[in-house]
């Protein structure tokens, strides 16, 4: 081990991204000096401690003999060539520690073909693909294919190997590039023809020690070399961080999903990784899925991520750590601010170029925090000089995104040479996503629209009632159906029946790893539904479906799913699980359940016809959100930048995760007690819609519900969502339940022994209401007292 011993760096590469290295390893206390080879014009003209040396990246020896006279302990190589053949062994076998892969897991990067089958083996996310080295069934594979497909060379073919294609036509060009006119050599004797993703493309670099993973901020590279993204592609055209499509929940489930599976998994198959892994995604709406490994630093991604890391992280002591196997000893600080680079290049690039125009700088702006980054430069007589498509890069931190991008177009005029050009549209797409951070969120905006849900109702009753038989009546409107035997001539009480899910709850759930709350939440959602009419449960079935069986995560649900039953009083008599390989995204899983039950003829509810006016509203207390509204909840916590496994701002030594996980409450056992004494005249369960939406299905169409929201205390909870929203009352009303998971109404005379004996049984009881007539057509439920809810906030 080094030890404290001072650091003596030899940095392998000539390109933007080691200047970029070189400039953040030169900040470190412990670090001597940095000899960089061959290095550009600027390494050694601009970054203290740092010298060049004239030696090519893969003429291992030289390299060597030149580490082992100048006393360096610590080799970062930078491109991707001299990983892929190899150079981590050659000073392995002399005791330099080496910030980089193997030969072998420097594979990942070095030929898609293993990459892709890697991610098949250790069910990582990515597109459908095929890999050919036989021409003709490519061919037949892109004719074939029901979707739009890129081919990708499987060797190295310095970033310009892979062809996105808009046609079968220009699919079918490209693989007469790479495989009959071999464009590309041998790195083209095996493609990847794989299925055309859409959407945003990320880049996350993460440190890795072959254990541990630390992923930094998600960044975006520009590849096309004009505006709008047109043109052919390049090495990158500019790059922003960090990005708003990627918040700290999306980040911790990449890594959970993703990057820690590929670490594990890398390891497991005898190739531990060491060094930066760049993973490359596109944002599906499937979820993220894997573009490519790269297996180091990106460029110009380096260029603009390591101006975010604070001052007290030490790039050396991180990558020493890594090599020595304990980066969870590590702390890796990130400033709170943004980052752009934009590169400019040669005229021409990235097809033909002329090198050796000289190269002007003229003092930046004061005031302007600015860094230039050389790459394609050299330095000839005392005259920095193009020697490359991608000459020089400008990189900007600020406090905002906007600011930075300024900065960085305004440090250019500082930039001249013959010909050079530069795209002007860095960071477009992150301002055509971006919204007012205090926007007022809605659950539609989240995806979710209550009103359309309405509006399927009306939509297909018509065609539901076609479907009436004697015994029930096949009318929508509530969460439960009737079935009146006797009708049937069976005889004997009515059957009900519900049918639910969860929800994208199980997102938070797999995030966390923790599935058995949800089990518990599936039958709630049905039973609770179920014995707002009156009725017992009887018995349960679920359904879990998912593309690839995870025995354990399976059964911890079903657990879940036993724990509800057990809780309602019913039966988990059957059910059914459903493996659908392409169904779902990666581990990814859905569930839904039915609960049937009975309920004598003159017990059911709601007893519509003994509402007066003046009976009381009793609420139940709910034990957190339950589960609904969870779209909004992960659109309000991403737009946050809270990450699932921190403590709650909510609540104490309790995670994000855990605390959205609590499970939804099963109200059936106290409630069928005080229905039984013929108590209750209806009951809503108070889940999607919440109070306004929820407690009209039980009233008369003549009679409305007035809601005091004052009666009760919003949790910690609540009032940080409605907070971090920015939720309009009507819109926090009408998302969740708001503290309330089951409301009943009562004679006036009635309620304080119903709200006695259910806290008997253990509820917490709030007289919250009261009925009254509409006496026009007007809202169902009318929310009093509003102005607590803004207190609270």
């Amino acid at each position: 081990m080094i030890g404290d011993a001072p650091l003596r760096i030899l940095l392998v590469g000539n390109g933007g991204r080691e200047h970029a290295l070189a400039w953040k390893l030169a900040q470190s206390e412990r670090v001597e000096k940095i000899i960089v080879a061959p290095g550009n014009g600027g390494t050694a003209r601009a970054v203290p401690k740092t010298s060049n040396r004239k030696i090519g990246v893969t003429d291992f020896a030289a390299l060597v003999n030149l580490a082992v006279e100048e006393n360096i302990n610590l080799v970062v190589p930078g491109p991707e060539v001299p990983l892929v053949e190899g150079i981590e062994g050659h000073f392995r076998k002399v005791g330099i520690l080496c910030f980089g892969p193997t030969k072998e897991a420097a594979r990942m990067e070095g030929s898609k073909t293993f990459s892709k089958d890697f991610m098949r083996r250790h069910k990582i996310p990515t597109a459908e693909y095929g890999n050919f080295t036989n021409y003709d069934q490519a061919v037949e594979y892109v004719k074939s294919a029901p979707h739009n497909v890129v081919v990708k060379a499987d060797g190295l073919a310095a970033g310009k190997g892979v062809f996105v294609a808009t046609s079968k036509e220009e699919a079918l060009e490209a693989l007469d590039k790479i495989m009959v006119d071999r464009i590309f050599k041998d790195a083209g004797s095996e493609v990847v023809v794989e299925e055309c993703l859409e959407g945003d493309e990320l880049s996350i670099l993460a440190f890795s020690d072959g254990y541990t993973i630390v992923p930094l901020v998600p960044a975006q590279d520009h590849k096309r070399i004009f505006d709008g993204d047109k043109g052919p592609n390049t090495g990158g055209m500019g790059c922003y961080a960090p990005t708003k499509i990627a918040p700290q929940s999306v980040i911790d489930d990449i890594k959970a999903r993703i990057l820690q599976p590929t670490i594990d998994g890398m390891r497991k198959e005898g190739m531990p990784f060491v060094g930066m892994l760049f993973t490359g995604l596109m944002m599906t709406k499937a979820g993220p899925k894997v573009l490519e490994y790269n297996v180091r630093f990106g460029d110009p991604e380096t260029q603009t991520v390591l101006p975010l890391l604070s001052q007290d992280t030490d790039l050396a002591q991180v990558m020493v750590s890594c090599c020595e196997h304990w980066l969870d000893a590590v702390t890796i600080t990130i400033e709170p601010r943004f980052s752009t680079t934009v590169v400019i290049v040669a005229g021409g690039y990235p097809d033909t170029f002329a090198k050796g125009d000289a190269i002007d700088i003229s003092p930046l702006e004061p005031g302007l925090e600015a860094t230039i980054f050389y790459a394609g430069a050299k330095e000839e007589d005392g005259v920095v000089k193009t020697d490359g498509g991608r000459v020089i890069a400008i990189n900007c931190v600020a406090d905002d995104l906007e600011s930075a991008v300024k900065k960085a177009y305004k440090g250019i005029h500082s930039i001249k040479f013959k010909d050079m050009y530069y795209r002007k549209d860095i960071a477009h797409r992150a301002f055509r996503q971006e919204a007012p951070s205090n926007e007022s969120l809605t659950y539609a905006s989240a995806g979710v629209s209550v009103d359309a849900g309405n509006a399927l109702v009306e939509r297909i009753k018509a065609c539901v009632k076609t479907t009436k038989r004697v015994g029930a009546d096949a009318d929508l409107g509530g969460f439960g159906g009737v079935f009146d035997l006797s009708a049937a001539g069976y005889g004997g009480p009515l059957i009900v029946g519900c049918i639910d899910g969860v929800g994208t709850k199980l997102k938070v759930a797999q995030i966390v790893g923790k599935h058995d709350t949800v089990g518990i939440d599936l039958v709630a959602m049905n039973v609770n539904d179920l014995v707002v009419q009156g009725a017992e449960p009887l018995f349960f079935l679920d359904c879990f479906s998912c593309s690839k069986l995870d025995i354990e995560k399976a059964a911890g649900f079903i657990e879940g799913v036993a724990q509800g039953c057990r809780l309602a009083g019913c039966t988990l008599i059957g059910g059914e699980t459903a493996e659908m390989p392409g169904m779902y995204q990666a581990d990814d899983y859905d569930a839904v359940g039915a609960a049937v039950g009975a309920v004598l003829k003159d017990t059911i509810l709601p007893k519509m016809d003994d509402m007066i006016e003046g009976d009381v509203l009793l609420g139940l207390a709910s034990d957190g959100l339950h589960s609904n509204g969870f779209s909004l909840v992960r659109k309000i916590i991403d737009r946050s930048g809270l990450s699932y496994r921190a403590e709650a701002p909510w609540a104490a030594n309790v995670s994000v995760g855990e605390s959205l996980l609590t499970p939804t409450r099963v109200y059936v056992k106290p409630v069928l007690k005080v229905c039984r004494k013929g108590l209750v005249k209806g009951m809503s369960h108070i889940t999607g819609g919440g109070l306004t939406e929820n407690i009209p299905r039980m009233l008369p169409k003549e009679m409305a519900a007035v809601v005091d929201v004052g009666a009760w205390k919003l949790s910690g909870l609540f009032n940080w969502l409605k907070f971090s929203g920015n939720l309009t009352h009507e819109e926090f009303a009408r998302t969740w339940n708001t503290g309330i998971g089951m409301v009943l109404v009562v004679a006036e005379g009635d309620w304080e022994a119903v709200k006695a004996e259910l806290e008997a049984e253990g509820e917490t009881v709030y007289r919250m209401g009261y009925l009254k007539m509409r006496g026009f057509e007007g809202e169902g439920c009318l929310l009093e007292n509003l102005h607590t809810w803004d207190e609270l906030i």
